[in-house]
């Protein structure tokens, strides 16, 4: 009996071993980037919701130029929206990089835009302009 319980002692020390050294392979979450969305002149941002996004223009193929983006709805009653991106592993920094806040309505149509140049580290602040049709 005493045979049985010193060899779960060691299967159970040798599964813990295991189990650490996967998880220590395991790449490490990439940073987020984190910012905030104002509309011009400090007024209130109106009702929709925001498209915000990291984009490449170095990139020619407009399909892939969007690194990373997230969708955050506003009320219509707040003045500042936070926001937070989550960067992909194999991500690497680039002077070309800006991120894009867009607010659309809920038909889609677009109300207002503003953009930031991405500066790897830095909280990021986007103040929207309305758009003119």
């Amino acid at each position: 009996m005493k045979r049985q319980t010193d060899c779960r002692k060691v299967l159970m020390a040798a599964g813990v071993v295991a189990v650490a050294t996967v998880a220590g392979s395991i790449p490490a979450q990439s940073a987020d980037i984190r910012g905030a969305v104002t509309f011009a002149g400090g007024a209130i941002i109106p009702q929709g919701h925001l498209e915000i996004y990291l984009e490449d223009f170095a990139i020619k193929d407009k399909a892939q130029r969007r690194v990373a983006q997230t969708r955050v709805k506003s009320g219509g009653g707040e003045k500042t929206i936070g926001f937070s991106l989550c960067l992909p592993a194999s991500f690497t920094a680039s002077p070309t990089l800006q991120i894009v806040a867009r607010l659309e309505r809920a038909d889609n149509w677009l109300v207002a835009r503003g953009s930031a140049q991405f500066e790897a580290g830095s909280p990021v602040n986007i103040t929207l302009n309305t758009v003119m049709y």
